[in-house]
Formats: structure tokens, sequence, C-alpha cells
């Protein structure tokens, strides 16, 4: 190939961009897949996988940001990878975030080349997916298809709110990758901010909460010279107002193909997986979805490479690749560790059921008799009491199972709990945990031995939810059964009355698993999480803890007739073969 390092490219407003272009020796002109992020692009060429075989998601040389794609792989199937260093990064001039018209600009570059024959695709996971979305919008007519895999924020850009901290609850996920960050920043001395952003800041500073994480506290106190993206969600933890207006006009700017999907990340990079429902449930374009497992591709990415060229070939080069005649959503499913099919998402033969919080810790499809058909015991609530991190990292949670199962339940698709719940404080951090629980061979009996259910059955964490309790106002209009929709605004943040019986509708991201028979279904309930290394540090960039409440808190869970507190499963029936 013909390697072309660090080539200039000059934006409308005069500012310079560093691109990478690799092409094939020869002359001839090819179809270009275009590629722009954040990250460095000196990191994404051939020559790193000379030295860096591809690594799993555990290996302790695994690098987040290698996400261009493979270059060799791309030149060998007849395309020309150019790779672009945005603007206000790395080796590119200006500021980052005000780079409105550049994927546009650069497109409009490479169609003006000897080697291009005036057709685009975009290729690239994570951030380089996010900048996908914004490309598109941009609407060049040489840009032809996009494949946004690991999709980022849907609403309010890549780093948007909603997307990036679910239900309000806000995530260090910022902080823990600003080692990759190749954004420029003044890194002078803190000085006087603008009216608006010094009350904000102030308000910021005095949280509790904040400082009690020294490490948020101490970005805070330099005011926005580093790590900016975490310290904008610190002084801003809300959507702003007309965000998802915004978001629904760009929705319909997007006028090409996209083949968007994720992995099961509940765990990790949540925006990733809501960007790519998102996306699909608002873009109205031929469209395909991937959902695949839990474990993060191997970097330097080079997976899915069958479904780029397949799709590429399609759009681009107009081979039919029989891509487009095949259904449109495929997802993986665990526990089964099986590819299935669907023709939407939300799968359309979905059945939602109600499973419901019992007693003893029972999770049961059976509803709660009415008030009247039991004693007054059976309003009592189920408690726990969470002290803060300051105090201990240790987790106190309600869990909830089944009996164990008779038959195999597979549950596809987005959840919801409700709960009803009194605080004793003003604000709480909900957390809700989704487990598959066993084999479970035991009986439950009176005797000696079988009087609980056995600690030591295996278990998986399936998916999770989050919701701030002042952030519980929902969009009557935008929410659905399995999936409220957060207003998440400033004006819409409403504190608890401490004591008040309140009803929380949390949303739980999707997941897709087939629980065997004899396993159980399993709901957690807590409100913290932990760091699971010192100095507020985590042992994987990509598990990123919340931050919690710096104040004991009391939970009260109620689970009778009049307050019935359920989790709705999206459940698939097992009737069709497997693809």
């Amino acid at each position: 190939m013909i390697e072309e390092r660090d080539v200039i490219v000059t934006m409308r407003d005069g500012i310079r961009l560093a691109v990478d272009v690799y092409r094939p020796e020869g002359p001839g002109k090819y179809p270009v897949l275009y590629a722009s992020a954040l990250h460095n692009k000196d990191l994404q060429g051939p020559d790193i996988a000379d030295v860096l075989p591809p690594q799993p998601a555990q290996a302790p040389l695994w690098f987040g940001p290698i996400e261009a794609g493979d270059t060799r792989r791309f030149i060998s199937n007849g395309y020309i990878h150019v790779i672009a260093q945005p603007r206000g990064s790395a080796k590119s001039e200006g500021h980052y975030g005000e780079e409105q018209s550049d994927h546009y600009d650069v497109i409009e570059w490479i169609t003006q080349q000897p080697w291009s024959d005036g057709k685009v695709g975009m290729v690239g996971i994570s951030g380089f997916a996010g900048e996908q979305w914004r490309a598109a919008a941009q609407q060049h007519p040489a840009l032809k298809a996009i494949f946004p895999y690991d999709a980022c924020s849907a609403y309010g850009g890549m780093f948007g709110f909603r997307d990036f901290n679910p239900g309000g609850v806000v995530h260090t996920f910022p902080y823990l990758l600003d080692v990759f960050s190749t954004v420029h920043e003044p890194r002078g001395i803190p000085g006087e901010l603008p009216a608006e952003q010094q009350a904000l800041w102030e308000k910021s500073i005095s949280n509790p909460d904040y400082k009690m994480y020294i490490n948020l506290y101490n970005i805070l106190t330099q005011k926005g010279q580093r790590t900016r993206v975490m310290y904008h969600i610190l002084t801003n933890p809300w959507e702003a107002e007309g965000t998802v207006e915004q978001a629904e006009k760009n929705f319909k700017a997007i006028k090409i193909p996209y083949y968007t999907g994720s992995g099961a990340y509940a765990y990790t990079y949540k925006l990733h997986w809501l960007g790519a429902q998102h996306y699909f449930q608002n873009v109205d374009q031929p469209r395909k979805l991937i959902f695949t497992g839990p474990a993060h591709l191997e970097r330097p990415f080079h997976q899915y490479h069958d479904e780029v060229i397949r799709w590429y070939d399609y759009w681009l080069k107009g081979i039919d690749t029989g891509i487009m005649n095949e259904p449109p959503v495929r997802y993986w499913v665990m526990g089964a560790n099986e590819w299935r099919t669907g023709t939407d998402w939300p799968l359309p033969e979905t059945q939602w059921v109600k499973y419901h919080l019992s007693g003893w810790e029972q999770l049961t499809t059976e509803a709660p008799r009415p008030a009247d058909q039991t004693g007054a015991a059976a309003r009592e609530p189920d408690v726990f009491t969470q002290m803060p991190l300051k105090k201990t990292s240790r987790v106190e949670r309600l869990r909830y199972m089944t009996e164990p199962l008779a038959h195999d339940v597979l549950v596809a698709g987005p959840i919801s709990l409700t709960l009803y719940a009194e605080i004793d404080q003003t604000d709480t951090n909900w957390f809700v945990v989704l487990k598959d629980v066993g084999p479970d061979v035991s009986v439950v009996t009176a005797r000696v031995g079988e009087r609980t259910v056995s600690d030591q059955l295996p278990e998986r964490e399936l998916t999770r939810g989050w919701l701030k309790a002042s952030y519980r106002a929902t969009d009557p209009v935008r929410s659905k059964p399995w999936e409220p929709f957060y207003k998440l605004t400033r004006s819409s943040i409403e504190p608890v009355t401490p004591g008040e019986i309140v009803k929380y509708e949390i949303q739980v991201i999707a997941t897709a698993n087939q629980f065997k028979a004899g396993h159980r279904i399993c709901l957690e309930i807590c409100s913290m999480d932990a760091p699971t290394g010192t100095g507020a540090m985590t042992d994987v960039e990509y598990i990123p803890y919340h931050v919690c409440s710096s104040t004991t808190v009391t939970h009260k869970i109620y689970r009778d007739a009049e307050r019935p507190s359920h989790l709705l499963l999206p459940i698939i029936p097992l009737t069709t073969q497997p693809s």
C-alpha cells in the first residue's frame, strides 16, 4: 500500500487538520472508508498491528482507542482508508467543539483527490462511531452509508448526558478515559469564569458528594483546565433545555443507510448500547442492528469486518452481497450462546411480563393480593441502609429471585422496574442489577441445611439500571412501559420529601439472555458502587464507578397490592429456531 501521513487538509475557516491516507499501490480510483475521532490517529495505522496483535478485552495491553479498523483488510478489498484527526486534538489546529462542518469539508477534499472514485463510507467504533452520526447529519452527497458500531449518545451529541449518565446518576467514565485524551487543554492558572459558569462552579465545588471523591474535586479546583468532559458533567449534571428536540431534528437530517450496534455494555460504556438503540428507533432509513455479547471487542479493532466489507461492497460498489435481504436485527443470546435474528427492536413478538417483588426475597409472576385479603404485615416494607463510601466499601442490597425455572426463558429487549419506595434523605441513587443465578438443584425446606438458597450458586450479571431519585420526572409522551424517558433538565430536578412513598420508573438497559431450566431470575436493588482500586481508580478503565451519596441513607421498598413494585421483562417465545 501507499502510506501518506500527516497530510494537511484546510477547513473552510482556515483551520488545518492532519490526515493519514492509506491506499492501494498503483493507479486507479477507489471508494474511501473515512474514519475520524478524538483518539490519536497515530495509533490507528497498520504499523501498530505489526507490533501489537489483537488483544482481548481482559488482556493487560488492551488499549481502547485503537478503533479505526484494519487498514490492510480494507486495502486488500479495494478500499482506501482515510483517518483524520479532528480539530482541537493532537496534530490538528483549532478548538474541539467547533467542528460543525469539518466532516463535510474533509469528505469534499477526499472527493477531489485523484485516487477517489467519489463514493465515501465511514468506519471505526466508539468515538469513531460517534463522528459517523455527526458526519451523516452534515449531508455531504458523497457519503453514501455509515457503519457506527458502538455508537455514542443519540441525544446531546457524542457525550450527551442522557445516554452517558442513565437516570441522571453521574459516573466517572470521562475521568478514567482522560489518560487517552489528545484534546488541546490550556492547563493554565485557574481564572475567573463568566458569571453563570462561576455560579455553577461554586455550587459544584461545595457539593459534599463531589468533595468525597478527591480525584473529582481536584478537577473542579482547576476550573476546567483539564478533563473537560468530566468537568462539564460535574458542573452541569443535567440535560440542557431543548436537547431532545434538537436530537429529533438531527435524526431527520440523517438520510443515508446505517448499520449500528453495540455490545451488552450495561456495566461499562452505557452510551454505546443506548445510543445504538435510540438511533435505530429514531432514524428512518435503510438500517441494520447488531447486538453482541458483553465483552468489548479486541484492540486493534478488526472484528466484524466481514460485515463491514459486505455492507460497503453493497452500498459503495453496487455488489449484491445479500446483506439487505437478511433480517435487520441480529443479537447474541447469552446463556444459550447463539445468534438469533429479528425484524425490529424491541422484537415485535415480545411478551411483556411483570415479575413482582414479593416476601422472603421472592420474584414471582403472581400479583400481590388485595389489602382486604392480607394482614397489615403484608404492607411492611423491605429495608436496607447504605453508609457512604467514605465509611465502607460494602454495598448493601435487597435481592429478589424466582424459584428455579421449570423451563428455559428467553429475555431479550429493554427492561423497566417500577419501584414504590421511601427514603429518609432528600436524594439517593437507585442501582438495579439483573442476574442469571444457577443452576439450582436445591430444595428449600425447614430442615437443617435446606433453609436457605445456597450462596455458592454461580451467577452472571446481565444488565443494570440507574436512577437518581431527584431526577425521577418522566416525559409521558416519549415514555414507554419498558423504557421510561426522563426529563433530566435542571428545572425537572426535584428533591424527595423524606418519609414520603414515591413511585419510581427505572430504566434497565436492554439485554438478551436465555435463563436455562433450573436457573433463577435474580433482581438486586442497591444504591452504591465502589472503585476497585485505591485513589478512586479502577482496575479496568472501561468499568467506571458512579458518584454516590456522601450521606447514610435508609431505603424502604414496598410491594403490596396498592404499591406493586415489579420488574417488566421482555419474554420471547422459544418457538423459532436460532439463526
